[in-house]
């Protein structure tokens, strides 16, 4: 059967950094194979029900209900999150903070669910986060979730806050980056929020928007580097389970995002 991590990673990466009953409901199956469960299903983007429990269970075989009582457990408790910050902290060596791009995403939305809109671009329902990444594209944050209506400045100031948060969270620090970001993100809101975090926004200029200071500027070379995060994009369309949105509560669908975060990440470390 296919292995998105093997046994050793899960055991010393993710284990340590999630909760495991020790009395009450005690998991009777290696929960190794319970994580295990957990990434098939993230990557393959199969129906739960339809998860080939006994192709993936070598001794005790659980029911698809009873991993997704797990996946649900530490979904609802932010522990994927936790997990994502605790190997963002370990490794935080082999990142390249160089400069960091920054962009957003719409998933489709095939369920409804919370933070679910209408996309008229896309015509059909999305949910919309925003994503930064270090240079060689490995994902770093994610911002709250957002119906898909909004754009990508809607709530900038406290999408800005989450992200960096998580970076803090994770010990690193941002004062004196470079950040890429498209014309999207061109609005004096937006650089004011990253010049006061001690960030130099390497934004797009929007030719739509003429409200621009004289100290605004685009390094044209640093910002053909962004090409980076439309690579971690593809990416992260390979797990199927974020491809499209089928989860209709925003701590499932954040929780695969931070999964796939994890698995990018040790991959390229």
């Amino acid at each position: 059967m296919y292995k998105v991590l093997d046994k050793d990673t899960i055991i010393s990466e993710i284990l340590p950094h999630l909760s495991i009953a020790k009395r009450g409901f005690v998991c009777k199956a290696s929960i190794v194979e319970v994580v295990n469960c957990i990434l098939y299903k993230l990557k393959t983007g199969i129906q739960w029900r339809l998860l080939p429990v006994t192709a993936l269970f070598s001794d005790v075989v659980l029911s698809c209900k009873t991993v997704f009582y797990h996946f649900r457990k530490w979904s609802k408790n932010g522990e994927w999150k936790s997990v994502w910050i605790n190997l963002l902290n370990k490794h935080r060596d082999k990142l390249d903070m160089s400069s960091v791009d920054l962009d957003g995403s719409h998933t489709r939305a095939t369920k409804g669910g919370e933070s679910v809109g209408y996309q008229g671009c896309k015509k059909f329902n999305t949910t919309n986060a925003l994503y930064l990444t270090d240079r060689q594209g490995i994902p770093l944050a994610m911002s709250e979730p957002i119906s898909g209506e909004h754009h990508d400045l809607y709530k900038i100031e406290k999408s800005m806050s989450i992200i960096f948060k998580t970076l803090r969270e994770a010990h690193i620090y941002v004062d004196g980056l470079f950040l890429n970001a498209d014309a999207g993100f061109d609005s004096k809101g937006f650089r004011r929020e990253c010049k006061d975090r001690g960030i130099f926004p390497n934004v797009c200029f929007n030719k739509k928007n003429r409200e621009h200071d004289d100290d605004d500027c685009v390094d044209e070379l640093l910002y053909r580097e962004r090409y980076s995060i439309e690579r971690t994009n593809a990416w992260l369309d390979s797990f199927r389970s974020i491809l499209i949105r089928h989860d209709t509560t925003l701590t499932s669908w954040s929780a695969w995002n931070y999964i796939a975060f994890a698995i990018l990440l040790l991959r390229k470390c």
